[in-house]
């Protein structure tokens, strides 16, 4: 059974957090563009989300330029996100937590108390049900963010359909 097929007969979370390194590509992406789709369904008021690195190199920074451009350039502002590192506190207080890549969740994993491993998961594999990367564009050039990107629009619209089934907020 998939993380998805697991996940549609599951409360929806209310809290989602977006890993990957240094929290300065991928996930203020992630981030960004979930976001950006929660809102367009009229959920934003049923979830919090956030995103944070497995490491602590970038912390209080902005995202990565060419992930605010590669944002920008599609109609999202992740300016006011600073980099941080994953807290102990994290695992206690997401429902759930997508890493970018294997080798993130399995750096969560090994950190994670028990309780909270069962909520860790890979992004495209919970999303899409593809036991996939998202792979990281630092060393790159621009157009590896745009394929980061368009890979995160995918997975992030998937993640909101099968956690929310394409329910509307019926507040406001």
């Amino acid at each position: 059974m998939t993380d998805r097929s697991r996940q549609s007969n599951a409360q929806p979370p209310s809290s989602v957090l977006f890993v990957c390194l240094g929290n300065i590509c991928r996930s203020p992406l992630a981030e960004g563009i979930f976001r950006h789709h929660v809102g367009e369904a009229g959920l934003s008021d049923k979830v919090r989300i956030d995103s944070a690195g497995t490491g602590a190199w970038h912390a209080g920074g902005l995202p990565d330029r060419r992930s605010i451009a590669t944002a920008a350039r599609h109609g999202l502002d992740i300016t006011g996100q600073r980099a941080r590192r994953i807290t102990d506190s994290d695992f206690r207080d997401h429902d759930l937590i997508l890493a970018m890549d294997r080798s993130n969740r399995d750096t969560l994993l090994a950190r994670a108390p028990n309780p909270a491993r069962d909520r860790i998961h890979l992004f495209m594999e919970h999303a899409l049900g593809i036991p996939q990367d998202v792979p990281d564009p630092y060393y790159g050039e621009g157009d590896g963010f745009e394929a980061v990107y368009r890979m995160l629009v995918e997975g992030s619209s998937a993640l909101v359909e099968n956690l929310f089934g394409g329910r509307r907020s019926t507040s406001g």
